[in-house]
């Protein structure tokens, strides 16, 4: 028995529907949650204002909203890199880590006499931790033809096992009371506050700044034009004379030290120290937000942002309606889920083809 469902591509999509599935996946995502929240004996109105508008009813929500969007926006727009390169880094949760310990290295190298300055070198440390770990991925992809999914993901576990170790040998904090952290930043050591009040720091600006920078990579610049081309039509590329090895490496390089100088900002900025659980998943659910985004990087700034609410939202639901913590990676599922079936149907079109037998 065949499926009775048979689907064939579509000439050529309206482009205006590429941006219409996200709005769509969105709005398909907060209708189910509601129901979902009903299911759990919650009010769905009362959770989904929760959820979607008391994180955002003050300055300091808004603040809050913005340096959980920093490391989603600045992993997704470094997977934009390598997806467009058809390179399928799904380890940026590990360069992530990779890039806190090396940044957490030199920042505990500051003391009470040392500068602003300090934060430079600790960022550079991250950015360069996180495209350390990239490499690893890209070497064993270039020389060895391994399968760069496997090897990314498998690094995530490496890199969150070495930062096990750290923080609880030789880096941990001698006055902690035998706690697996390391010791709390010196002040020279930490990323600039950009609003009184609240946590807002700099790093928001950075991850911009990068977005920005990886537009003009991507729409600009010939190695862009390589990227896309490596992507749709591998064939073409290699016969166009692009070297699909500098491609794996730029591409792993790049979104390394992009996820690395996220774990950097993280450490340096809202926590001011290394703990086991630096990242609670935003190199993972940096994936999302790149499709979501539609692989574009100014597409992942409000994706980042939606996510990002998703994060806060479940924290407010967790402590304001008694709800599980794994009510924000429900909301996460829900629209991965619901932006590939929205895009299944715009690229595809679905036709009923009934059962049929196959020949004896």
């Amino acid at each position: 028995m065949n499926f009775p469902i048979a689907m064939t591509p579509r000439a050529e999509p309206a482009r205006s529907l590429r941006w219409y599935s996200p709005l769509a996946a969105l709005l398909l995502t907060v209708l189910t949650g509601g129901i979902i929240f009903a299911a759990l004996g919650q009010d769905p109105l009362k959770a989904l204002y929760t959820f979607f508008i008391a994180p955002l009813d003050s300055l300091r929500g808004w603040s809050e909203v913005a340096i959980k969007m920093t490391p989603l926006l600045l992993c997704s727009v470094g997977l934009v890199v390598c997806f467009r390169a058809n390179v399928w880094n799904i380890g940026a949760e590990g360069q992530l880590v990779a890039g806190a310990i090396a940044g957490g290295a030199v920042a505990l190298m500051a003391d009470s006499s040392t500068g602003a300055w300090f934060v430079i070198p600790v960022m550079l440390a991250s950015a360069a931790g996180g495209a350390l770990w990239g490499a690893a991925t890209a070497l064993l992809r270039h020389k060895f033809h391994a399968n760069e999914i496997l090897v990314s993901l498998m690094l995530v576990y490496v890199a969150q096992f070495l930062l096990s170790w750290a923080v609880q040998g030789p880096m941990r904090d001698p006055m902690g009371f035998g706690f697996p952290q390391t010791k709390l930043f010196e002040s020279g050591a930490l990323l600039p506050v950009l609003l009184e009040g609240t946590r807002l720091h700099v790093g928001v600006l950075l991850a911009l700044i990068a977005a920005g920078g990886i537009w003009v990579l991507m729409d600009k610049m010939e190695i862009g034009m390589e990227f896309k081309i490596s992507g749709m039509a591998p064939l073409a590329a290699r016969y166009a004379g692009y070297r699909p090895g500098r491609l794996i490496w730029v591409s792993m390089l790049i979104c390394g030290a992009l996820a690395g100088l996220a774990g950097g900002i993280e450490a340096a900025g809202p926590l001011g120290q290394l703990t086991p659980t630096i990242s609670p998943g935003y190199g993972f659910a940096a994936i999302i937000v790149a499709f979501v985004g539609r692989l574009t990087p100014h597409g992942c700034i409000p994706a980042a942002f939606i996510m990002a609410l998703f994060y806060l939202g479940g924290e407010l639901a967790q402590s304001r309606l008694g709800l599980p913590s794994s009510i924000t990676g429900v909301y996460q599922g829900l629209l991965l889920f619901f932006i590939l079936a929205c895009d299944t149907i715009i690229f595809y079109q679905l036709r009923w083809v009934g059962f049929k037998k196959e020949a004896a």
